[in-house]
């Protein structure tokens, strides 16, 4: 077990050395530099949308945005619901939702990556497994089709085979 928890290791510290050697240099540039200039930006996003999405799920998000619709309908008079007051709650509703729905597909992505990560050192781990199931995610839909159909067969069989010695120790019971 402890062969498999380090192979996965070193093959990804290979595959970083191939990346960082056919790269190295492009517009003048050492693919290092270029890497922590990206790798700079992507990670303070990601910190980022980890923070405000995290904020955001909480009750008092909810609270201040309901709070700012009451104060917004609650102004209507004052401004004679005029074409420009309801342009304010448009215009506002629009751009945070144009926005969130970046942060939002950003930590869905961290978070089917982590699972997938997660279950696919599962698989790993049990002996018995098939490992081709720990690469389920980067097969095509005709593969998983057939696969899906593969394990469907396999859990069918596997559940008459239950019931039959279920049924066997029914019939030993009484």
């Amino acid at each position: 077990m402890a062969l498999t928890k380090t192979e996965p290791k070193i093959a990804a510290a290979n595959v970083r050395d191939v990346r960082d050697s056919t790269s190295e240099k492009q517009d003048g540039a050492p693919a290092k530099e270029k890497q922590n200039v990206n790798g700079h930006w992507s990670e303070t996003f990601s910190r980022a949308a980890c923070v405000v999405a995290h904020w955001m799920g909480k009750p008092i998000s909810f609270l201040i945005a309901t709070a700012l619709v009451i104060i917004w309908a609650a102004s209507g008079p004052l401004f004679n619901f005029s074409d420009t007051w309801q342009l304010v709650i448009n215009t506002s509703t629009t751009i945070v939702t144009f926005l969130m729905v970046f942060l939002i597909q950003n930590t869905q992505n961290r978070d089917t990556m982590a699972l997938q990560l997660k279950l696919s050192e599962l698989i790993i781990a049990v002996q018995g497994a098939e490992n081709r199931l720990a690469k389920a995610e980067d097969m095509s839909d005709d593969e998983l089709e057939k696969l899906h159909e593969e394990l469907r067969e396999k859990a069918e069989c596997t559940l008459g085979t239950l019931n039959e010695r279920r049924a066997k120790q029914t019939k030993k019971a009484s």
